[in-house]
């Protein structure tokens, strides 16, 4: 069995790190309305602000996470690895990771500019992909 490529294996970071941003605003819900009223299907759930805007950060990294595993994946298939694709998969990971961040602690610019990074690697290692000639 061959290891995983560099792109794979950030991919698979930046997915760990989707799959486990619900839980401080989740947690935050709880705390604010109790597990019961939790559990239930209320229109409105209460939250405190950070938690909301970490919830929206997390909708955005679902959003941008199938595109860019598509990317990736279309890679591996042809085999395409070089330091262009690497460069975009770790910066995607980070920008990933500094979103959320900059969305609860609202430094002004941040969010976007994390955001605007995360879309540009995805963009650059598309055109990487498409223009391979493999």
């Amino acid at each position: 069995m061959e290891p995983l490529s560099l792109e794979l294996r950030y991919l698979i970071y930046t997915a760990l790190w989707t799959l486990v941003l619900w839980v401080p605003y989740i947690l935050a819900h709880i705390n604010m309305v109790g597990v019961t009223r939790a559990l239930s299907y209320e229109e409105v759930q209460p939250m405190p602000d950070w938690a909301k805007r970490l919830k929206g950060a997390h909708y955005n990294a679902v959003e941008n996470l199938a595109p860019f595993a598509a990317i990736v994946i279309a890679a591996e298939f042809i085999g395409l690895h070089n330091g262009l694709t690497a460069f975009c998969a770790i910066v995607f990971f980070l920008a990933r990771l500094v979103h959320p961040v900059a969305m609860v602690s609202r430094v002004w610019g941040t969010r976007t500019a994390a955001f605007a990074v995360g879309w540009l690697v995805t963009i650059i290692y598309m055109f990487a992909v498409l223009f391979s000639g493999a």
